[in-house]
């Protein structure tokens, strides 16, 4: 029955003709924008109405998100569109909401991880306000509050519901795939082989094929449990089986060195978890390894200076060249950059030059013999590559040890986890979150990327996994009683959204 009057029908049409005109009018104008306006309206009923679905639309379009630069290329500022904008929007409801009705489960604030996450901010914010470019540490800090405040702490609320986390990594996973198609498609007009060619073949959705290669071991990991995941169905494993060898060969011809060692990395950490070695042995071989590499250091050094392998098509060689520090321009410049970092540090190390500035501080620091090719002065080059270091020189020792406080909490959060979780299906989802993370943290020793929404909303989405996994679900098993209040079926996501707002 149509449930629309004459009436009704005529104002539609008359909508849509003066939407279609005006539009028409001001493309003439060279206005193109119009289009995007109109989806205003539409954001803001999902913020308020559904939040859930807007929270997992930006989740999927963040792979697909493209920066602002590229369409105005003479602003000073740089976000990326529509995702950006979007996790403002999250974030306003969500601190509204908390605001109006107060939020009523602490137990979230006072999570260690969300503690060594709280004073992270804190110091970033005071390391703000010393710095040596208040105005570009201030807007660092808010880029990373809004992330860290939409991905982990909105997050945690949102995973309250365990479909929710199968949901998050879906998201990011087929968009992902459909920046693999689109990068694999380009690179194969100039050949596969063409290790060059890899560097720009996937722009416009990202800058360089590492921070690509980052997010594709980021999620080798959850594509493996899904694909052997007995519970799910056998579309869904065929189809997890079908992007795990999409992630895999995308991964090969990304040319991206660092991905390679940290999906290596990832393996022998599963291997780890596989031998069931309690945390506190995991963590004296951790220390006496660090330590014998420290005493060895100068027999490795000297050893790594006899490569003198470039990178190359060749695979073989490609993966030789990681070790080459005597030619290799790309591996000689991060220790130069390391080193500048180092430097830096040295001359402010309580508070370091203040956060995002060391793209500008860093090149009186930079030595001559340890400049390259591909050196430069002009800030224009990148930062610390070095999701350590780079936070060493601008926010001294304590901002490092607490972002490693971050990472320490996280990992003894997800082992404790698997240690005292009675389902199989949750340890090994507890075992996937936990690699994908070990990808990236191995990947931070070589580049940093927690500064853009392509990476942020992975990493701090899958942290906020292990602590909603932690609050929510491990409680769940221990008291049966609150299960039945949170599986409430298909109605569940929209109690989910209410209790977003409300809570």
């Amino acid at each position: 029955m149509d449930t629309l009057s004459r009436y009704d029908k005529l104002l539609v049409y008359a909508g849509a003709l003066l939407f279609i005109g005006l539009n028409a009018f001001l493309m003439l104008r060279e206005f193109f924008w119009l289009p995007l306006l109109a989806l205003v309206p539409v954001v803001l009923y999902y913020a308020f109405f559904s939040f859930s679905k807007l929270f997992f639309a930006v989740v999927f379009l963040t792979p697909l998100s493209v920066e602002l630069t590229r369409f105005f290329t003479g602003i000073q500022f740089d976000v990326s569109i529509p995702t950006e904008p979007l996790i403002l929007v999250i974030l306003f409801i969500a601190v509204t909401g908390w605001i109006h009705r107060g939020a009523r489960n602490s137990s979230i604030l006072y999570h260690p991880v969300s503690l060594a996450i709280l004073f992270y901010l804190v110091w970033l914010l005071i390391t703000s306000m010393v710095s040596t470019m208040p105005m570009v540490s201030i807007k660092f800090f808010m880029v990373r509050l809004w992330f860290i405040g939409t991905f982990f702490f909105v997050a945690i609320r949102i995973f309250r519901n365990p479909r929710n986390i199968s949901l998050f990594i879906w998201c990011y996973t087929a968009a992902l795939a459909l920046v693999a198609i689109y990068t694999i498609y380009n690179h194969a007009g100039h050949g596969l082989i063409s290790q060059h060619d890899a560097h720009w073949a996937v722009r416009p959705f990202y800058n360089d094929h590492t921070a690509y290669g980052a997010a594709l071991a980021f999620f080798i990991p959850p594509m493996f449990y899904f694909a052997f995941r007995r519970n799910s169905t056998l579309a869904m494993r065929r189809t997890a089986g079908f992007l795990l060898l999409l992630l895999l060969f995308a991964l090969v011809f990304s040319y991206s060195r660092a991905a390679w060692v940290s999906v290596a990395a990832a393996v022998g950490v599963w291997i780890v978890m596989k031998m069931r070695l309690s945390l506190s042995t995991v963590v004296t071989v951790t220390l006496l390894s660090a330590v014998m590499v420290f005493m060895l250091r100068q027999e490795i050094v000297m050893e790594m200076e006899r490569n003198t392998q470039d990178s190359s098509a060749d695979f073989r060689e490609h993966i030789r060249s990681i070790t080459n520090i005597t030619s290799d321009a790309s591996n000689l410049e991060r220790i130069n950059r390391w080193d500048a970092a180092l430097g830096m540090f040295k001359e402010k190390p309580l508070f370091g030059w203040g956060p995002g500035t060391y793209m500008f501080n860093y090149a009186p620091f930079q030595y001559s013999y340890n400049r390259t090719i591909i050196s430069t002065n002009l800030a224009d080059g990148g930062d610390a590559h070095s999701e350590y270091l780079g936070p060493l020189s601008e926010t001294g020792v304590p901002g490092l040890l607490s972002l490693l406080a971050i990472v320490f909490f996280i990992m003894l959060t997800g082992f404790r986890l698997l240690h005292t979780l009675k389902s199989s299906d949750d340890r090994l989802l507890v075992t996937a979150v936990l690699l994908s993370l070990v990808t990236y943290l191995v990947h931070g020793i070589l580049n940093n990327f927690l500064h853009t929404d392509k990476l942020s909303v992975p990493f701090w989405g899958f942290a906020a996994i292990i602590v909603a996994i932690d609050i929510y679900h491990r409680k769940k098993e221990q008291h049966d009683t609150e299960e039945v209040s949170v599986m409430q079926g298909s109605g569940e996501l929209k109690a989910e959204d209410g209790d977003i707002v409300k809570d």
